[in-house]
């Protein structure tokens, strides 16, 4: 393993994709990562390249997710269901069960090496956590999570009214990180009773605009919402052009 650990991370913001665009994309990353810890093994240390990290942000148009460890009952349209919706579905590599992607959704995947950083996935997945739980703190929510449920949820504590803002579904290989994080920012709610999101039928979902009763700027939201997995990641961002990987 390359002794020299990289912490810059690649920022793009890919605006509105199209959701097997940005799988694929994610997947090109991803295996280039791969590829240069596998032929690192083969060379001497001080010829070792050091790993790529990054962090891509986007919107997806309308779509339905299916994690390798999901039951397709959990999504509750047909085909002709998912049209009049105007909406697409796809079975994919993340752990975790189903989910919805749509606009006004910030979606965040970092693809990194965690020899970076450090080799936990728990801890991987609870830094994703806490870096949507310190937005919520910024626009003076109370955010959290729930033992045994990925993700991150309001009214936590009491339960009276437990809701999921954020969902997180992760693949790891040789420690490199891909998929992310969904955060309901100004997202349309009504696509979510489409299905049994994560496979939890007795909790809401919610947003930040149905939370604070007003539309939120998306843009101010994931400047947050970087600037936060900057701090706890302890890494350096940098914008990147799309072709650069």
């Amino acid at each position: 393993m390359n002794s020299i650990k990289n912490k810059k991370v690649l920022f793009q913001n890919l605006g509105q994709i199209d959701y097997k665009e940005a799988w694929d994309y994610q997947e090109k990353i991803f295996h280039k990562i791969v590829a240069v810890k596998l032929a690192n093994r083969d060379v001497p240390e001080d010829q070792q390249k050091i790993t790529n990290n990054y962090l891509l942000f986007c919107e997806h148009p309308h779509v339905y997710t299916l994690g390798k460890s999901g039951k397709e009952e959990h999504l509750l349209l047909n085909e002709d269901g998912l049209k009049q919706k105007n909406a697409t579905y796809y079975k994919i590599n993340r752990g975790g069960d189903i989910t919805y992607h749509g606009p006004g959704q910030l979606v965040g995947y970092p693809i990194i090496d965690l020899d970076n950083f450090f080799t936990d996935i728990h801890k991987y997945l609870r830094f994703l956590e806490e870096a949507i739980i310190l937005t919520l703190q910024d626009y003076g929510i109370v955010g959290g999570r729930i033992p045994g449920m990925t993700g991150v949820w309001l009214d936590h504590i009491e339960k009276r009214n437990p809701r999921k803002i954020c969902a997180i579904g992760v693949k790891t290989s040789r420690w490199v990180t891909m998929h992310g994080f969904a955060f309901n920012v100004n997202a349309d709610l009504n696509y979510f009773n489409n299905i049994i999101p994560c496979g939890i039928s007795d909790k809401a979902v919610t947003s930040l605009d149905k939370e604070l009763g007003k539309p939120i700027n998306m843009e101010e939201v994931s400047e947050k919402v970087k600037q936060h997995l900057a701090e706890i990641f302890e890494f350096e961002s940098v914008t990147a052009l799309a072709d650069e990987n």
